[in-house]
């Protein structure tokens, strides 16, 4: 045992605790509070402020204020779509907008983090700084807390690309951007993943000048259907893409801020008053001294675990954003649940088979199991379907036909393995698509299943059907 201090001590004056969670986030309560309910004595760490970056400083400051922004598009969106319709929506006051914001992210962290834990007797907060000495002792600030297991739930930060000139240059990551008090006229966007193309079309519809550059294209991970009609959207919006391009440098310009990039051989540049990086997340493992405890980190400095969450050091698990992978609050969530329960005795698996995954954009984009570039690679034969928002009621009522429908199924099962949608409210149609997967229905019995008619999930009904026969020779419900 290290020589820091005296062990710290769980709520019933015992030494020790049966668990200690590092990290009090959305990941670090999930298994907190799954550890407590099984009758262990939990020790939850928390360094910063309680709640992590979800409540914080992502999903519910980034989705309160691209609400705001939809609500000032729809009237101008409403004007072009329906006849004898006049509306009109402005941003008064940026500041009012910014605290209504920050109420609720006060609200939710109260309600769901700082006022859960009296909630539960067995679990005792400690405030402080992690740190595993080389024998694996846990200490916080200096002090050595004795748990039976550990587990690891620390999260991310936003990562910083490797960009000449970035060191001389301000910028902003996304948490500066949603705190912003005044909006800047101009901005570029650094990277097309989900969190740019949010961020992106939030900032454009309340006004501001955007462009978007990246490596790759528009949601590089989601479907080349989808990149492109998105990319479409933004265009129309008046949002600018510069794609599939390499960065050489950030400079400062007249204009505020330039960024010089290449692509097929030829120099260009952009410029704007505020640049900002979205180029993903890095996991918060410096200074913990976790490899030199035994526990294996990857390239990126992500805890490497299995498929119990267990990492290479017996009996400390890890979870959520810390390991690098299935960056979403309800996966770290589930993650840390398994990680819980197995540090108790159980033997759980995670599987992300069936996850759901959503971009909060207008219209959403949503995706959930392979797509069709990943079953190819999986050795799997592929076939798909691609049905546009044209072909589905829904959208042709509400004279937004914006995105398409893509399936991929098994061609030697016909089982459903993927389903894609970029649509109004995506994510809320991915979920069937979801139990779909997780259910192994195949395309047949989604294609023959009842839907309710003038609904957008409908149209995974319709996709199913697709991989058959031409829906448009159809007659409304004859499906």
């Amino acid at each position: 045992m290290s020589d820091c201090c005296k062990a710290a001590a769980g709520k019933d004056g015992a030494e020790g605790f049966d668990v200690a969670v590092i990290g009090a986030g959305s990941a670090g309560f999930s298994a907190a509070i799954t550890a407590a309910g099984s009758g262990a004595n939990v020790a939850l760490i928390g360094h910063g402020l309680i709640g992590g970056t979800c409540v914080n400083v992502g999903c519910v400051p980034s989705k309160a204020l691209i609400r705001v922004a939809e609500a000032l598009h729809q009237p101008e969106a409403a004007m072009q779509r329906f006849a004898g319709v006049r509306a009109a929506a402005s941003l008064e006051d940026w500041m009012a907008v910014q605290r209504q914001k920050q109420a609720l992210v006060d609200d939710l962290r109260k309600a769901k983090y700082e006022d859960l834990l009296a909630q539960y007797a067995n679990i005792t907060y400690m405030a402080g700084r992690a740190h595993f000495e080389a024998d694996g002792t846990l200490c916080v600030d200096g002090t050595p807390v004795q748990a039976g297991k550990i587990i690891l739930t620390t999260g991310s930060h936003a990562a910083v690309p490797p960009i000449a000139g970035l060191d001389d240059v301000p910028w902003l990551d996304s948490t500066a951007l949603l705190e912003l008090e005044t909006l800047p006229q101009s901005l570029i966007i650094v990277g097309g993943g989900f969190i740019g193309c949010e961020l992106a079309q939030m900032m454009a519809r309340f006004g501001v000048t955007v462009t978007i550059v990246c490596r790759s294209r528009l949601l590089p991970q989601s479907e080349p259907e989808i990149s492109a009609a998105l990319q479409e959207v933004f265009a129309d919006e008046g949002i600018t893409v510069e794609c599939g391009l390499s960065y050489q440098a950030v400079r400062r310009s007249k204009d505020g801020i330039m960024v010089a990039f290449e692509r097929d051989g030829e120099s260009h540049s952009v410029s704007a008053q505020t640049l900002v990086l979205a180029t993903g997340r890095a996991p918060n493992t410096a200074g913990m001294g976790l490899a030199d405890a035994g526990i294996t980190l990857d390239r990126r400095g992500a805890v490497q675990v299995d498929a119990h969450m267990r990492t290479s050091r017996a009996g400390v698990y890890a979870a959520g954003d810390v390991t690098g992978r299935d960056q979403f609050v309800y996966m770290a969530a589930y993650g840390a649940k398994i990680a819980a329960r197995n540090a108790l005795g159980d033997d759980l698996v995670y599987d992300n088979t069936a996850m759901p995954a959503v971009t909060f954009t207008d219209p959403q984009v949503a995706g959930v199991g392979h797509t069709e570039k990943s079953a190819k690679a999986a050795g799997i034969n592929v076939k798909r379907s691609i049905l546009p928002l044209s072909a589905v009621p829904r959208a042709l009522a509400a004279r937004d036909t914006r995105g398409l429908i893509k399936l991929v199924a098994d061609a030697d099962t016909d089982r459903l393995i993927g389903a894609h949608i970029m649509a109004a409210e995506a994510g809320d149609s991915i979920q069937s698509a979801a139990l779909a997967i997780k259910a192994q229905m195949s395309a047949a019995d989604l294609g023959a299943a009842i839907f309710p008619y003038l609904t957008m999930v409908e149209g995974l009904k319709l996709a199913a059907q697709t991989f058959d026969m031409d829906v448009a020779k159809l007659s409304c419900c004859a499906g």
